[in-house]
């Protein structure tokens, strides 16, 4: 693991060695932080996340896995690794190409949640994305199936069952979550 001594800037942040394996990092207060590994689970949500959101806005934006994104948490650079974002065309250039983490701030962050990990905790991270102004963040609960959508002018929503996900941000994206469990084949 990577272990840090002193405050990391975000310049000496992202000129650190890639983790070892399969250890991805984030800048948090000033450290490098590991963050937690996916299980077989949470790595079917991803790809049917992935897949619902290509199917939707491949042409609209840019649809990151695991990309790490620039933003700030409580006046302090943070680079946070969302399990998926999305970011528009009209916020990211298509024409952007490197090889870096996100420069802008996504329409949507998506997280999920780990083993170890509670809803609490990313209750409480969803928040920081909000205030770094994500406009959308989605929490979802495979031991729940359920996905909450937290906004920043309103109070959180959480979608079970057939209860249809649709949100005037996302035009056209609509699916339950449900059907979120069951292609990702979740008991």
């Amino acid at each position: 693991m990577l272990q840090t001594k002193t405050q990391l800037t975000l310049e000496e942040f992202l000129t650190l060695p890639e983790g070892e394996g399969d250890i991805t990092y984030e800048l948090i207060d000033g450290q490098a932080l590991p963050k937690k590994s996916p299980n077989k689970f949470h790595s079917r949500l991803t790809r049917t996340l992935i897949k619902i959101l290509e199917q939707w806005g491949d042409e609209r934006g840019e649809i990151g896995v695991e990309w790490a994104v620039k933003l700030t948490r409580k006046w302090r650079d943070w680079v946070p690794v969302p399990d998926v974002l999305y970011v528009s065309y009209q916020r990211l250039s298509p024409d952007w190409n490197l090889d870096e983490a996100c420069p802008v701030v996504p329409e949507l962050v998506i997280e999920i949640i780990s083993a170890g990990q509670t809803f609490g905790q990313l209750a409480a991270k969803a928040r920081d994305y909000l205030d770094a102004k994500v406009l959308r963040v989605w929490v979802v609960d495979s031991k729940a199936r359920s996905i909450t959508v937290f906004y920043p002018d309103a109070a959180p929503q959480t979608y079970m069952g057939d209860t249809l996900l649709t949100d005037t941000l996302f035009d056209g994206l609509a699916f339950t979550a449900e059907q979120v469990f069951k292609m990702a084949k979740i008991p």
